[in-house]
């Protein structure tokens, strides 16, 4: 019988070593294709966040100024109607207030408020930020704002006036800025196309500067309604940063994002707060996350028509 011989101490070790090796290989692989996904699936979210975040601003601002010919009040003088489009600097919002009254402090990195103004129709053809039909004898309101949830999460919310009190829901989280400029006309007689973009600050302020020369009060009331700068608003742009719910691994180079450009931000930075926004000055905790910009610029439909009355 021949001498049957099995493998040495040494070949085991050797193919020990070899067999751990590609082990470790393998893991590494697996483990890189695993975050790649988990990367992609996060960047997936964040997209689809932030486009449905511009999609649900872009169908309430094209409402803005919508009159309800058919209705009783449509006949009355539109020159002394509330502006329908209107905004707030670096605020947040309640959701139980009227409108943008008693707006508050605490902006996150800040954001800005949008509130769009519009007639309801009786077919439930129109209808709020929230989703909800705004009646024929109603005016609906979308109104969009950042603010806090329960865990601390920045959210963008819609703000919507209800039958019998105000609400606000969530539309998106994982809002780190949201950020508003209006396009004004200031062309005589208005063609409605925006000849500069300012921040609603700026429009309070060319408001604030009118010399009313009516009588009294109410008369001055009046007057301004017909004379502001939020009526001859013709577009707006819309801006916001979003990212991912999960931690993700620290980017070597921090992001920096100029939400309406770098020249805009150099100019009116120091003014109009929230439109340059630095990953370095974020917490901690919320540096290495997936993080995205969206932006969209917003024609008015009915803005022309209202300027010229």
């Amino acid at each position: 019988m021949r001498r049957q011989r099995g493998a040495t101490i040494t070949e085991l070790m050797v193919a020990s070593t070899v067999g751990m090796l590609v082990m470790l290989m393998a893991t590494g692989l697996l483990m890189s294709a695993n975050a790649a996904y988990v990367a992609q699936v996060e960047a997936a979210k964040v997209d689809d966040g932030g486009r449905y975040a511009l999609e649900v601003i872009t169908r309430a601002a094209r409402q803005a100024a919508f009159v309800n010919w058919e209705r009783d009040a449509a006949n009355l003088d539109q020159g002394t109607a509330p502006a329908r489009i209107g905004g707030l600097d670096a605020h947040s919002l309640n959701r139980a207030t009227d409108g943008i009254d008693a707006p508050l402090a605490d902006a996150v990195n800040g954001s800005d408020v949008l509130a769009v103004r519009f007639a309801g129709a009786g077919d439930g053809s129109v209808i709020s930020c929230a989703g909800f039909a705004v009646g024929e004898k109603d005016d609906g309101w979308s109104i969009f704002y950042v603010g806090r949830g329960a865990s601390g999460e920045a959210e963008l919310r819609c703000k919507y006036r209800g039958k019998a009190s105000w609400g606000a829901d969530a539309i998106i989280g994982g809002v780190d800025t949201f950020q508003v400029l209006y396009g004004l006309d200031t062309d005589s007689p208005a063609d409605g196309v925006a000849n500069e973009y300012v921040s609603a600050g700026v429009v309070e302020e060319r408001d604030a500067a009118l010399v009313l020369t009516s009588a009294d009060p109410a008369a001055r009331e009046r007057e301004l309604r017909r004379r502001t700068h939020w009526k001859r608003v013709a577009s707006i742009r819309v801006a916001l940063v979003v990212h991912g719910a999960k931690r993700g691994q620290a980017n070597e180079k921090l992001q920096k994002f100029d939400l309406f450009g770098s020249e805009y931000s150099n100019a009116f930075g120091s003014a109009d707060r929230g439109v340059h926004l630095a990953e370095a000055d974020l917490p901690d905790d919320l540096r290495p996350r997936e993080r995205r910009m969206f932006a969209s610029t917003i024609l008015l439909r009915n803005a022309a028509v209202e300027a010229r009355r």
